[in-house]
């Protein structure tokens, strides 16, 4: 089996933070990076109006499971996907307000 340079394995967002070089700080860059993303993917295209508590819940869930994602992160392209995710609902929630305030205009 040939050697390979751990380096050209890792994604992109892992090699952005040098998780090879200095795994402590670049692991914590990816978890929050992660978790930020997350948040953004979960409140564009997911969310509902909750009460505080039941909030609480789902973010304390989602911050867990987060976890589990800054370890496949590492070699997996699950920052990249969260960030075409985000990219893809923060377009179609544009259109949307777009479609709406047009809509609005016209009953008028």
């Amino acid at each position: 089996m040939p050697s390979t340079d751990v380096h050209e394995r890792l994604s992109f967002f892992a090699s952005l933070y040098r998780v090879d070089q200095n795994p402590e700080l670049g692991m914590w860059l990816l978890y929050i990076t992660i978790i930020a993303l997350c948040i953004l993917v979960f409140k564009l295209g997911f969310a509902k109006k909750l009460p505080l508590l039941k909030s609480a819940v789902i973010y304390i869930f989602l911050i867990l499971g987060c976890t589990i994602l800054t370890f496949l992160g590492i070699f997996l392209p699950i920052t990249e996907g969260l960030v075409v995710a985000s990219l893809i609902l923060i377009i179609y929630k544009i259109r949307l307000h777009n479609q709406k305030k047009a809509e609005a205009q016209k009953n008028m």
